[in-house]
């Protein structure tokens, strides 16, 4: 079956500036970092617990049947079930992919400490593994798991520690171009404030990006990135210098529901292709009724703004209590945006102006009603409809 993400991605490289493709990623890849905790607390099932890692594969399978994102990310154990063993992908639009490495600044283990030292390259599956389940896969065997990884950078300004991270990640390209597997490069902040001043710190991170690629021949290069949202001044500089270095943002942790949409729709603005989010999904109330927000946003059918409104409003309709009021759900918080960060900025959202007409204009459910002449209570009636 044809992937929605290879389709995307040609459209995109045929016409960098006119294309409008967006790709989101659900990152389900969680418990290789933070163990027991990754799969988060299940208000759907066991108020006040974790859910179980089967609960965690659930949900992962109802979003690959829901059918709106275009990349499911796991860890290799999660791949060798679902998409091995189970195969859930053959008849999906949606691409598998595997954390192919595991940098132990993502080692966020209760109690841990690592995720504040300098990270250093380390990686627990073998690309064999991930594509056929067993070592040493023959060529015929290889197309059975995931032929899609991230493989995870994080930059500390130490000659010593970055030349050693660059050289295992060359081992990696070298390993993944014999074996036809595709990578997609996601690049940390420093986990070290110190590492580098904070006013430099997003040139800092494109002129290292630009840098480690330069060398890389397209057979090795990654189809896309997943790093920090830094502005829109530092997004359009890497956008402009390369538009077929095709940029994705990543969600760093939770936040409230409105710091995902709007970090996706301004991302998106200036110049980014792809969202891959995490904890964003995982620990929304309902996670169903969150992607499709995020793709809505995506595709350009609802602002940030209506989709939060919108989400609550299909929270009351299920009948489950958000974890926040509409008014608290509506602040901005510009997370820490390291793999284990907690810090958060507090800032207040420019309100919308008094009559501004919805930008609502899509598909729903395959049908394709004519929201520019329809009131909002009407926007609203058919949305509930379609819950329903």
């Amino acid at each position: 079956m044809k992937k929605s993400l290879d389709e995307k991605l040609a459209r995109i490289h045929a016409d960098p500036q006119r294309a409008r493709d967006f790709i989101i990623a659900d990152a389900k890849d969680a418990d290789m970092g933070f163990g027991i905790t990754a799969t988060g607390r299940s208000p759907e099932m066991h108020e006040g617990k974790y859910r179980t890692l089967q609960e965690y594969r659930n949900q992962i399978e109802q979003i690959v049947t829901q059918g709106l994102v275009d990349i499911m990310l796991m860890s290799a154990h999660t791949n060798e079930i679902l998409n091995i063993q189970n195969r859930i992908f053959d008849n999906s639009a949606i691409t598998p992919a595997a954390r192919a490495n595991d940098t132990t600044d993502i080692h966020v283990m209760r109690g841990s400490r690592s995720g504040g030292q300098p990270a250093l390259p380390f990686r627990t599956a073998t690309l064999d593994h991930i594509q056929c389940g067993h070592i040493e896969c023959a060529d015929n065997e290889r197309h059975r798991g995931a032929n899609l990884g991230l493989y995870s950078f994080t930059f500390q300004n130490d000659n010593v520690i970055d030349r050693e991270a660059l050289e295992r990640y060359k081992e990696f390209r070298v390993e993944a171009e014999r074996k036809g597997f595709r990578h997609f490069l996601e690049v940390f902040d420093p986990n070290r404030p110190e590492s580098v001043e904070a006013s430099k710190l997003p040139d800092y991170i494109n002129d290292a990006i630009v840098r480690t690629l330069a060398g890389v021949t397209a057979k090795g290069r990654p189809i896309f990135l997943k790093m920090v949202y830094h502005g829109p001044e530092a997004m359009e500089d890497l956008v402009r210098y390369d538009p077929h270095l095709v940029v994705g943002i990543l969600g760093g942790s939770a936040g409230t529901t409105y710091d995902a949409f709007k970090l996706l729709s301004e991302a998106k603005k200036y110049g980014a292709r792809v969202a891959l989010f995490g904890r964003k999904i995982n620990n929304a109330e309902n996670q169903l009724a969150f992607v499709r927000f995020l793709r809505w946003i995506a595709d350009g059918e609802i602002t940030a703004e209506e989709a939060v409104k919108a989400y609550h409003g299909v929270l009351q309709q299920l009948g489950i209590k958000p974890q926040r009021s509409l008014e608290d759900d509506l602040v901005l918080q510009t997370n820490v945006m390291s793999y284990g960060g907690n810090g958060t900025t507090i800032s207040v959202p420019m309100k919308k102006k008094p009559g501004a007409p919805s930008r609502v204009s899509g598909r729903l459910n395959g049908q394709e009603p004519d929201f520019t002449k329809m009131t909002p209570a009407q926007k609203w009636a058919h949305q509930k409809s379609q819950w329903r």
